[in-house]
Parts: C-alpha cells; sequence; structure tokens
C-alpha cells in the first residue's frame, strides 16, 4: 500500500494514505469549470506523479521538467517486498531512483551508492525490474528473443492507475490509446492467470506473416527486380547455371598454360602463310611445264620442199644474191631447231626441281605446323587461363545467388502455410489452457457478474473465448449505451483484477481510480461503486485511492471516514497538490 506521498517542493501538499479507501478530494471554487479544477488543484497531476515515482517515462514535455518543478525532488512511501520503503526521484536526474529509506537488501538489483550525493540510488530501468519482479514476480530473462512480446511492469501496473493523459479510459482491455492488441493479450492473460506465452506466440506468428507480406508486397512491386521469383522458376535456372559452373570448372582444372603460346601462334601463323605461297608458286610452275612440253612438240624441221621453194622465190626475188646450196641451208636449220629443243628441255628440268624442292619443304613445314596446332590445341596462354578463371567465379556467384533466391521464394511459399499451422498449434495451446484454467476463469466471471451486479442489479458478463488470432476478451453490462455506463464497465473489470491479483498475492497492493473515470456517471451509480471500492479493499486488504472534486461526491454516500488531509482546492495560487500554478 502507499503510505504517502511528499516533496521538498514548498507549498507541495503531503498525502498520507491508510489501508481501504482513501478519497483525493479538490474543493472546486464558485464559477470554475470541472477543466479548471482539475488543471488547478492536482488531482490527475497525483496519478501522473505515482507513474512518475514508479518508473514512467518523463519526456521532455512531462510536467517534472517543467521549470516550476524540475528541480524539486518527489517522493513516495510505500509497501514493497514485504517492507516499508521510501524512494524519491526528480525531473533534473530523472534517470535514477534515490532509494530514500526501507531494506533493499531482498531486492533482485542491489542498489549502489552515488559518488556524489552518497544516497543509495538505482537506474530507472533497473528500479523497473525490480518493480517487475518484487510486485508481478516477472523474472528477468536473459535470451533477448523470448524477452519479445512479454509483460511489463508498466504495462501491468497501468491497469492499477489508469491515466486520462494517455487515454486509459477508453476501454476496460486497454490501459492507453497506444496499447497495442498483443500488449492487451499478454497481460490481460497474465492477470488473469492464464498461459501469456500462448498469445506472445500469437505475435511472434503475426511479425512473421507481416515480414513475408512485405515481402511479397515488394517483389510484386518490383523492389528486388529479379530477385524474387517463384520456386520452380528459379529451381530451373539454378539448375542451368549449376552445369554451366560444373563444365567452367572442368575446363579450369585441364588447362595446362603454354608460356610461348603466343610465340606458336605467330610460327604457326607464318607457316600456314608460307605454305600457301609454295603451292602458288608449284601451281605456276606447273604451267609453265604444260607450256613448255606444247612448245617442245611444235619444234619439228620444216620439209626439204618448202626450202626449195623459198630459194626459188629468193632467186626470182632477188636475183644476183648468191643462194648457198641446199644441204648446207638444211644442216643449219636443223641445228637451230635442236638448240631450241635443248633450251625448253632445260627449262622442263629447272622447273620441275623447283616443284620438287617446294614440295619438301612443304611436307617440313606442314610437319612443323601439325605439331604446333596440337600443342595450341592442348594448351593456352596465361590470360586464356585467368579468364576461365574468372568466369568461374562469375558463375559460381550466379550460382549462390540463385541459391538464395530460391530460399527466399521457397520460404515465401512455405511461410504461410507454416504460420497457419503455428496459428492452429497455438489455438489448440490455447483451447487446452482455458480447460485447464477452467476454475480460474469461472471465478473471474463470477466476480465481475457479483461487482457489476452490485452496481446496476443485473449481472454483466465477461467473455474469455479463444479465436483464431489469440485471446479475445469482452465485458457487457446491460444497456450499456452512455459513456457512464462504459466507464462503470472499467470500474468492475479494474475491481475484478484486483481481486483476482489479491488471491494470487501479486500486484501493487493498491487500485487509484482518477476522476475522468466517473464522468456521466449517475450519483447513485457513482456511491455504490465508492461503497463496493471500500468494501472490497477491505475485504481484500489492498488500497482504494479515488481522486474526485468534493461536489462530485453523491450524497448518499459519506466521504468523511475516507477523506485524505490536506484537501485540494482550485480557489487559490497555492491550493492544488504542488502548491504552485504552472503550464
Amino acid at each position: 500500500m502507499i503510505h504517502r506521498v511528499y516533496s521538498d517542493l514548498g507549498g507541495f501538499k503531503e498525502l498520507t494514505f491508510r489501508e481501504g479507501l482513501n478519497l483525493v478530494l479538490a474543493d472546486k471554487s464558485p464559477g470554475a469549470t470541472d477543466r479548471q479544477t482539475r488543471n488547478g488543484a492536482g488531482k490527475s497531476s497525483f496519478v501522473e506523479l505515482i507513474h512518475f515515482l514508479t518508473g514512467g517515462n518523463c519526456y521532455p514535455d512531462s510536467i517534472f521538467r517543467v521549470p516550476e518543478l524540475i528541480e524539486s525532488s518527489f517522493g513516495l512511501e510505500f509497501d514493497l517486498g514485504g517492507h516499508r520503503v521510501a524512494v524519491e526521484r526528480s525531473g533534473s536526474s530523472h534517470s535514477k531512483i534515490v532509494i530514500a529509506g526501507g531494506e533493499t537488501t531482498d531486492w533482485p538489483i542491489a542498489p549502489k551508492k552515488d559518488k556524489k550525493s552518497k544516497r543509495l540510488t538505482v537506474s530507472n530501468p533497473n528500479w523497473k525490474s525490480i518493480l517487475a519482479q518484487l510486485l508481478f514476480g516477472l523474472a528477468e530473462d536473459e535470451e533477448e528473443e523470448s524477452t519479445k512480446f512479454t509483460p511489463t511492469f508498466r504495462s501491468l501496473f497501468a491497469y492499477f492507475a489508469r491515466r486520462q493523459s494517455s487515454q486509459g479510459f477508453i476501454s476496460a482491455f486497454q490501459q492507453s490509446g497506444k496499447q497495442l492488441p498483443w500488449d492487451q493479450q499478454v497481460a490481460i492473460s497474465f492477470l488473469f492467470g492464464l498461459d501469456w506465452t500462448i498469445p506472445q506466440g500469437w505475435q511472434v506468428v503475426r511479425e512473421k506473416e507481416k515480414g513475408l507480406e512485405a515481402i511479397r508486397k515488394a517483389g510484386a512491386q518490383g523492389v528486388f527486380g529479379d530477385f524474387v521469383g517463384k520456386a520452380a522458376e528459379l529451381q530451373t535456372k539454378l539448375t542451368l547455371h549449376e552445369d554451366r559452373y560444373r563444365q567452367a570448372v572442368e575446363r579450369v582444372k585441364s588447362f595446362r598454360v603454354l608460356p610461348q603460346y603466343r610465340d606458336l601462334e605467330r610460327e604457326a601463323s607464318e607457316l600456314t602463310q608460307r605454305l600457301n605461297d609454295l603451292a602458288n608458286e608449284n601451281a605456276l610452275d606447273r604451267q609453265l611445264l604444260a607450256e613448255l612440253g606444247k612448245s617442245i612438240e611444235s619444234e619439228t624441221p620444216p620439209p626439204l620442199t618448202d626450202l626449195i621453194q623459198l630459194y626459188q622465190d629468193a632467186g626470182v626475188s632477188l636475183p644476183g644474191v648468191a643462194l648457198r646450196r641446199y644441204d648446207e641451208v638444211q644442216r643449219f636449220h636443223e641445228s637451230v631447231i635442236a638448240n631450241r629443243r635443248s633450251y625448253l628441255q632445260q627449262e622442263q628440268q629447272d622447273a620441275q626441281r623447283r616443284i620438287e624442292e617446294r614440295e619438301r619443304e612443304k611436307r617440313e613445314r606442314d610437319t612443323r605446323r601439325a605439331e604446333i596446332l596440337n600443342l595450341l590445341k592442348t594448351h593456352g596462354a596465361l590470360e586464356q587461363f585467368t579468364l576461365l578463371q574468372s568466369e568461374v567465379t562469375r558463375l559460381g556467384a550466379e550460382v549462390e545467388a540463385l541459391r538464395q533466391r530460391l530460399k527466399t521464394a521457397e520460404d515465401l511459399e512455405s511461410g504461410k502455410t507454416e504460420l497457419e499451422l503455428e496459428r492452429g498449434r497455438l489455438l489448440t495451446r490455447l483451447r487446452q489452457d482455458y480447460h485447464e484454467q477452467k476454475d480460474s476463469i469461472k471465478a473471474a466471471v463470477l466476480v465481475f457478474g457479483e461487482i457489476s451486479e452490485a452496481l446496476y442489479e443485473s449481472p454483466g458478463s465477461l467473455t474469455i473465448s479463444p479465436e483464431s488470432n489469440g485471446p479475445k476478451f469482452d465485458v457487457n453490462i446491460h444497456a450499456a449505451k452512455s459513456k457512464g455506463i462504459s466507464n462503470m464497465q472499467i470500474f468492475c473489470f479494474d475491481m475484478m483484477i484486483a481481486r483476482l491479483c489479491a488471491e494470487r498475492k501479486i500486484g501493487p497492493g493498491f487500485l487509484i481510480h482518477d476522476s475522468h473515470l466517473f464522468d456521466g456517471v449517475d450519483e447513485r451509480q457513482i456511491a455504490k461503486a465508492l461503497s463496493i471500492g471500500a468494501a472490497t479493499a477491505k475485504r481484500i486488504g489492498w488500497q482504494y485511492i479515488v481522486t474526485m472534486n468534493s461536489d462530485a461526491v453523491p450524497p448518499e454516500f459519506d466521504p468523511t471516514p475516507y477523506v485524505v488531509q490536506p484537501r485540494l482546492t482550485d480557489a487559490t495560487e497555492t491550493g492544488g497538490l504542488f502548491g504552485v500554478r504552472f503550464g
């Protein structure tokens, strides 16, 4: 329970609390609106103060960091771990909590003495861990994966001190407007004593589904280009690329580098050119041989009658010319023919010899060229080997990329099915848990019905059902159409949670309701709610702290035994909780 709240701020109204119902009342000055009274008196700020001292965030816009309050220290004296302790915190040093008194030896995290102040302190994160373990039995888990989507002290505590500034009065199951559905499922399951790891598992599934859907959408929109495709198509591509890669590797393994490869290439080219030249020259000489053969055959002496006719013509034409005798001319002419034939035959022999020499050279050069070509065929140049190695590297990278793409595609295609199966397993676990915890669920249903019936003469209903998306919680009070009755659903729910936690010996030991809870509620229901709260607190040994305007207390309820002193007021600048106006 809370014993007192205090501060070193001059004018701060130190509040002392007792067991059972505690009414923090604010007197409303004539003509002031409810909003002015709330802002001026500090009723809602009291709830903010409790959160501030139990590890709540202290953002730059926090009231505890306004110039009027930032240097002031605020304190909370309450029961923790079976001992009465006092803790303090300020806006200027909001990252640490000062231990102002009390037994701390049983704390899971030991406070350390501050070097400057010489006082015991803990960091705010450690303070929340201490409260989580001592108030709710939440053990720290060092495994990061298992700590995701778990119940936390701040998430659970907010059900016992709802804040209007956090939209804590929207729904019975939602203690903040920003509280996510999974956090509601996990927190409420924990407070009901159900297996909260099942809704935790559901959120893990949702996160995986969200990731798969994001990848699927990105692939459909072309964000990844061709990276994501169909598994069957990618398997075909991978098979072909693996075969190309295997062949390239084999070529590299069998490749032999020939250092003089380029020299031999040039020699082979020169040999080819020389062989072509020799073939052309032989062709010319063979043509010459054919022509010489024809010339030799045509070289025969003319008949003797032709010579006689020649001389007769000469005698007629050239009278007086001394003509040689016919036999001398005949012999001379035969001599000329013989010399001409001998010359042609010599030309034939020379051409034939040249052809034979070229053929011999051709055979030699052709043999050499064959040797070189064989070497070039079985070996390669160093730069060719380097290119082959580069090709192997490139193909290997493509194969690995395709394998990754195939895995991604298979994960996408099989992921949805696997997650659907996991949802089925979780639903089975949830049903089994609800069956095993049917007595706990029955108790919660009966308590809610009892409290709501005390308010409206007919029991409301609390429904806890296993659904395909996790546990579903619902409360209903007949004729719950107005905002007032909706708020009373929250009242019944919070009272039920307090009773369940008291039976399990967990929780802060107090329940705080801000005046906003009673907005629009009929006076008779307010009176009944205060009476139920007082009786419940006494029954379970808790505190029920309510902040409200004094003129909102219904005449059917006598607040005198429960009023916390001093009373707050908006009538003066110093009459509020902090004794100073700000903002």
